[in-house]
């Protein structure tokens, strides 16, 4: 094996296995990755990226879970906890309906006491006052989580979720798919197997869903790569995948506060990422975790969505983050025709938006 012929079986449209895929882990010659991860995206994106102007917006913090890579959670009754009333989450979504969005991102903790009608009635007020805006709202462990606390299966939670107007899951609480870092970082956390299968039956329900990765912690490259290889049969099954997140962690303020994850590992863990997950349409160079400027440089490095306006995230920036909170649309298409590529505007979807107007400020 060598770095010459898979950039050959890559050039050729051939699919790489894991060992192919830790061996380019490791490689030295981050230019030849890069030339290979840029294969991959263009076979798929062409010269395009993607952005959308969306706007996050968490319900609560409040969670039964104590995992150690997380500032967001608390305890209820602890300080900093909050929970939004159905009331409080419309003022918010009003902000970002008026700046154009056309996605609202919803996500929260595991709470112990929300009753199942918030989440219905949540998703149907929302869609009722925005019909035109798209929910991708909650990650499969706030539907396994769901499912448990109401009693109902995985796949008759997600019809009454769809019934209410959910239009799509993230891919937030994969973590790491390795059961060693599980039970290091998140021992209370959903099993692998039922990570999947939410996306499985989502998939079969006909919604898209996303796939994230956290890396950059205790993590070895051999768990990444086995990370990967959950997500590509999944997606060989079902086809539901639009996108894969890589997610660098974010340790201040938590309890592993001090591990740093390197630029290089950045590099790796997206050009790896696209070469291996030949299947998946997407991925994305998530600006609010790696920073402005070096999501910009993924854009050379397999990535080909740069997220969006986001304007109200709190998870990653409880966590230290020093991005800005929210960028303009002015900003992302400047970032995106610097690294040489075509900004294109889409919905969550990947549908490509044309305005005829052009968009507010982002407001706070």
């Amino acid at each position: 094996m060598n770095i010459h012929s898979i950039e050959e079986k890559v050039r050729a449209g051939g699919r790489i296995d894991e060992d192919e895929a830790l061996f380019l882990f490791h490689t030295q010659d981050i230019h030849a990755l890069g030339r290979m991860a840029e294969m991959a995206r263009r076979r798929w994106n062409g010269n395009r990226v993607y952005y959308i102007v969306n706007r996050h917006i968490n319900y609560s913090n409040v969670c039964v879970d104590s995992c150690k890579f997380c500032a967001f959670a608390r305890k209820p009754g602890k300080n900093g906890a909050f929970e939004y009333s159905i009331e409080e989450m419309v003022e918010r979504a009003e902000r970002g309906a008026a700046e154009g969005a056309t996605e609202f991102h919803i996500v929260g903790g595991l709470h112990p006491a929300l009753p199942y009608e918030y989440y219905l009635d949540l998703l149907r007020t929302l869609k009722a006052r925005f019909p035109a805006i798209h929910l991708k709202c909650f990650t499969a462990v706030e539907i396994s989580h769901m499912a448990r606390l109401f009693h109902r299966g995985i796949e008759q939670m997600l019809r009454d979720l769809i019934d209410a107007g959910l239009g799509s899951l993230p891919g937030g609480g994969a973590e790491m798919f390795s059961q060693r870092v599980r039970d290091i970082l998140c021992p209370e956390k959903l099993y692998v197997e039922e990570w999947l299968e939410v996306h499985r039956t989502a998939h079969r329900l006909g919604l898209r869903s996303n796939a994230t990765m956290l890396y950059g912690h205790v993590e070895q490259p051999e768990e990444i790569i086995d990370h990967l290889a959950h997500i590509r049969p999944l997606q060989d099954e079902s086809g539901g995948f639009l996108t894969f997140i890589p997610l660098r962690f974010q340790s201040r303020n938590t309890r592993l506060e001090g591990v740093m994850c390197t630029g290089l590992k950045d590099l790796r863990v997206h050009a790896v990422s696209r070469i291996y997950l030949d299947n998946v349409p997407h991925m994305k160079s998530y600006w609010t975790m790696l920073g402005v400027k070096c999501a910009q440089v993924m854009l050379q490095f397999g990535a080909d969505d740069f997220d969006g306006t986001v304007v109200d995230e709190k998870i990653v920036h409880m966590a230290g983050s020093s991005s800005p909170k929210r960028l303009h649309v002015s900003e992302i298409r400047r970032l995106i025709e610097e690294a040489g590529r075509e900004p294109v505007e889409r919905n969550t979807l990947f549908e490509p938006i044309t305005r005829t107007e052009p968009l507010p400020a982002v407001t706070a």
